[in-house]
């Protein structure tokens, strides 16, 4: 059995939506590490690519600085709060990795 990324619970190995939460279970996971100069313009580059379910930032230690979960409706008004908040870790951080989950 495989287990649910989001809500932890047990699903068959062909279920291809999690039962109680309703989050894929086919998804893949992008990698990218970029210098802070270019992590506003990577980020919308992804969004705009589409089929991305979420997006996490992270500086060079691992440590996770922003969990930015997109969805279909995720443009416009509901996207500037998080350039925002990726303007304030580029101003902090001098490399990010991005990593960029997607389903398949």
């Amino acid at each position: 059995m495989k287990t649910c990324k989001k809500c932890g619970a047990k699903l068959p190995e062909e279920a291809k939506f999690c039962h109680i939460c309703g989050t894929p279970t086919a998804t893949k996971e992008e990698e990218f590490v970029i210098d802070s100069d270019n992590l506003i313009e990577k980020v919308k580059e992804i969004i705009h690519e589409g089929n991305v379910t979420k997006i996490t930032i992270k500086d060079e230690k691992d440590k996770v600085l922003l969990e930015i979960p997109v969805t279909i409706g995720f443009i416009g008004m509901l996207l500037v709060p998080w350039l925002a908040a990726l303007g304030a870790i580029a101003a902090l951080a001098t490399r990010c990795k991005i990593i960029v989950e997607k389903k398949e």
